[in-house]
């Protein structure tokens, strides 16, 4: 685990936590949301049109658009997919740890990066199978 990793969950240990059980529907596409989550114990799937786009694990970090796009719309789906432990961070939430530990902002642009680079991917696997 990298030491950005361990960042983002000493962040997220002072923020509620909220429990899902495994099928649990977390948020939905197109609905807005007012919340980022980090997965500190479980998985978590991502799902677009109903397209499996990755699998979260402890110290992953989602639901970032919702906080920073001013529509605060969910352009997926997450589900449990095990019974997990999210921590939730609203917006002022979100900009004080951003200011506090910059490293927190690197690892949050390093996911966004992360999960466009796997929606790339599916992408490009969808348009190669019709």
């Amino acid at each position: 685990m990298s030491n950005l990793m361990i960042d983002t969950v000493r962040i997220f240990e002072n923020v509620p936590e909220k429990v899902f059980k495994a099928g649990e529907v977390i948020f939905e596409m197109r609905e807005t949301g007012d919340l980022m989550f980090g997965v500190v114990e479980g998985s978590v799937d991502l799902l677009i049109n109903g397209h499996h786009i990755e699998t979260l694990e402890a110290d992953d970090v989602f639901g970032i658009g919702a906080i920073i796009h001013e529509d605060h719309m969910r352009v997926s789906t997450a589900i449990a997919k095990t019974d997990c432990h999210l921590a939730a961070m609203d917006r002022e939430h979100f900009f004080f740890a951003i200011q506090q530990t910059p490293m927190f902002a690197l690892e949050v642009m390093r996911s966004y990066s992360d999960r466009f680079r796997n929606l790339k991917a599916v992408h490009d696997a969808l348009l190669a199978s019709d």
